[in-house]
């Protein structure tokens, strides 16, 4: 008998599925291009406009949408909300530029996982992607400067005493950047667990989603 006959086959890791939301054809092919050499990325679908976008997101459920923020008609701020009022699950990673860099503050508002900008190295852009996947936040230093310095910013500033000790750690581990696994990992916690943690967090602070809790924790010095 063969050495390895009736071994279990090797486990087969799905694919991140990413949908291209972007205005100009030869941004979209060169994305395309890119991205379908990576083994563990598989781009299902392509987008104009932010309308359209959503249509996509809804009818291919990518985990992954890929955004330009200045686009005709509905931009990708828009689209975004529209995609939280859908409560559509899909991480959505903004592509912009330096110099658009003004936008980015409402499109994190609006629900994304964070930016890159649109002459980002082809391998840091499918290590953003790997990342906002695995549930990570991309928020660089300057603009979360400008996103705390924002009066909105401060809303839920009285509301910290509400957290447990727990959970004050599990918000500081989301500022951090780790996803709900690394956080039970680090707290040896089970992951259902960290999201019940999670939930009350953002329950308790009135807080939409984990990028306004590392937002918050970051203003108010909860991050490590």
């Amino acid at each position: 008998m063969a050495e390895n006959e009736g071994a279990a086959p090797a486990p087969v890791t799905r694919r991140i599925r990413v949908l291209l939301v972007d205005d100009h054809q030869v941004v979209r092919r060169g994305l395309r291009t890119f991205l379908e050499i990576q083994d563990d990325i598989e781009v299902v679908g392509e987008a104009s406009d932010g309308a359209e976008g959503v249509a996509r997101a809804e009818e291919l459920k990518p985990d992954v949408v890929l955004m330009d923020v200045k686009m005709p008609g509905m931009d990708g701020v828009d689209a975004l909300r529209k995609l939280r009022e859908l409560a559509n699950p899909a991480r959505v990673l903004i592509v912009t530029s330096f110099t658009e860099q003004r936008t980015v503050v409402p499109a994190l508002r609006a629900g994304a996982a964070g930016y890159v900008y649109k002459d980002v190295d082809p391998e840091a852009l499918a290590g953003a992607i790997r990342s906002v996947h695995a549930g990570h936040v991309l928020l660089q230093p300057e603009v979360a400067g400008a996103l705390l310095s924002q009066e909105e910013a401060n809303h839920s500033q009285g509301r910290g005493g509400s957290l447990t000790e727990r959970e004050r750690e599990v918000l500081g581990l989301i500022a951090d950047g780790r996803s709900n696994r690394e956080i039970a990992r680090a707290l040896v916690l089970s992951e259902k667990t960290v999201k019940t943690h999670v939930s009350n967090i953002l329950m308790k602070l009135d807080l939409a989603d984990r990028t306004q809790a590392a937002l918050w924790a970051v203003r108010h010095g909860v991050a490590g």
